[in-house]
């Protein structure tokens, strides 16, 4: 944050505090792990199908991804501060809306209204680039999204424990309470950063055109979304290969599944503190390095014969870390791509990140069946990884060719 830029906590006339973004990128992350440990236990109580079960983690990310098209430019013409008020109050609903379902498929359709909170996680970052340039975006970007990384270290954790307590509905009277306290939290710190546009919602929505023509655009948010599907992947795949794979009890896998966490927040505490010295691009490149790195490490030591749930998720943690470095800079990235379209470039890039996670979950949960062990899920994981770093490769050629052409 430039020192332009005076914020004071809980005075809405003024920016929002970094706690507040902190915050409302957590809940977005929370709402998306934190049952993981329950799926099988969810699976008894709505007397259905494990794969049915699991695409609560695939519907809702495919309806985050679909909103994330959405919020971005409406954010650029009503202004931050209404939709995220509005996104946390319709979440709270929905999350409620879970809680008295009686039925796997009613319990589906709030799930799906419950990817509504994703405004505040888009939102978030499009308001951290209203306020600094690129490269301090990129290190703000990373400090913010510690909320992402904290809150799914503990967060399958504490279901796995709430669980046990109260069953799975728990979890999210957990979730309620705190998208109740988020919303006052807004409403109180929220100041608008966003210089409200003066075109229509239609002219707004034809701007995507200019970000489709923008090859370093599709760079950098194919990086972020390559290098981020191995995670999807290993949301959509963990919960079976934890349960059936290792019999892991909810506590149990509760506490392994968030070994990419610990990864995560190390990841972006090292952009936090050194985006702005390497830039942007060495940070993605060397963040979807150790991805990949960590998953070809993972794959030989279960060639090995080591396979235990210590191996398998104690190399995610890799995964995490170069996430941790990948996501909040290739963000960064795009989002200065055209800058006047920072809300815009942050749903289109977010939905197509999220999507591709939304895919990538529920084919995990396809490929993995009883005899396959944890294999597929891996091979998978790698395969994406790879495709990120061949995304960021790509957008480092591209601005030397730039900057050639620049000095011919």
């Amino acid at each position: 944050m430039n020192s332009a830029v005076k914020v004071r906590f809980l005075d809405r006339s003024t920016p929002p505090h970094i706690a507040t973004l902190i915050f409302m990128s957590g809940l977005s992350a929370l709402a998306m792990n934190i049952f993981l440990p329950s799926l099988p236990q969810m699976t008894e109580y709505f007397d259905t199908d494990y794969q049915l079960m699991q695409l609560s983690v695939a519907v809702y990310l495919g309806v985050n991804a679909v909103l994330q098209i959405v919020v971005g430019p409406l954010s650029d013409k009503l202004g931050r501060r209404p939709m995220v008020l509005g996104g946390i109050a319709l979440f709270c609903l929905a999350t409620l809306g879970c809680l008295l379902a009686t039925n796997v498929w009613v319990f589906l359709a709030f799930r799906m209204c419950q990817a509504v909170i994703v405004v505040a996680m888009v939102l978030s970052r499009a308001i951290v680039r209203d306020m600094v340039p690129q490269d301090q975006a990129a290190s703000m970007i990373g400090y913010v999204t510690m909320g992402m990384a904290v809150v799914p270290m503990i967060g399958p954790a504490i279901g796995g424990l709430l669980d046990q307590i109260a069953g799975w509905q728990a979890s999210f009277w957990m979730l309620l309470a705190l998208g109740i306290g988020l919303f006052w939290l807004c409403w109180r710190d929220q100041g608008e950063t966003a210089t409200v546009s003066g075109l229509s919602l239609g002219r707004q929505f034809s701007q995507y055109p200019e970000l489709f023509r923008a090859p370093r655009f599709w760079g950098y948010a194919l990086a972020a979304a390559f290098a981020s599907g191995a995670f999807f992947s290993y949301l959509g795949g963990a919960p079976f290969v934890g349960s059936v794979v290792f019999g892991l009890d909810p506590a149990t896998l509760g506490i392994y599944f968030g070994a990419p966490a610990v990864g995560y927040f190390l990841g972006n505490w090292a952009s936090g503190r050194y985006s702005a010295h390497y830039g942007v691009n060495r940070m993605v490149l060397v963040g979807a390095i150790i991805v990949t790195s960590g998953l070809v490490l993972s794959l030989v030591v279960f060639a090995l014969g080591f396979k235990t749930p210590l191996t398998f998720f104690g190399f995610m943690t890799f995964v995490g870390l170069g996430n941790g470095m990948t996501i909040p800079n290739a963000t960064a990235g795009m989002l200065s791509v055209r800058p006047h379209l920072a809300g815009t470039a942050s749903g289109l890039g977010g939905a197509i990140m999220i999507g591709g996670g939304a895919g990538l979950s529920a084919f995990a949960g396809v490929i993995l069946q009883p005899g396959t062990g944890a294999w597929p899920l891996l091979w998978l994981m790698l395969s994406t990884s790879v495709a990120g770093v061949a995304a960021i490769a790509f957008v480092i050629w591209r601005e030397r060719q730039l900057e050639r052409l620049d000095t011919a």
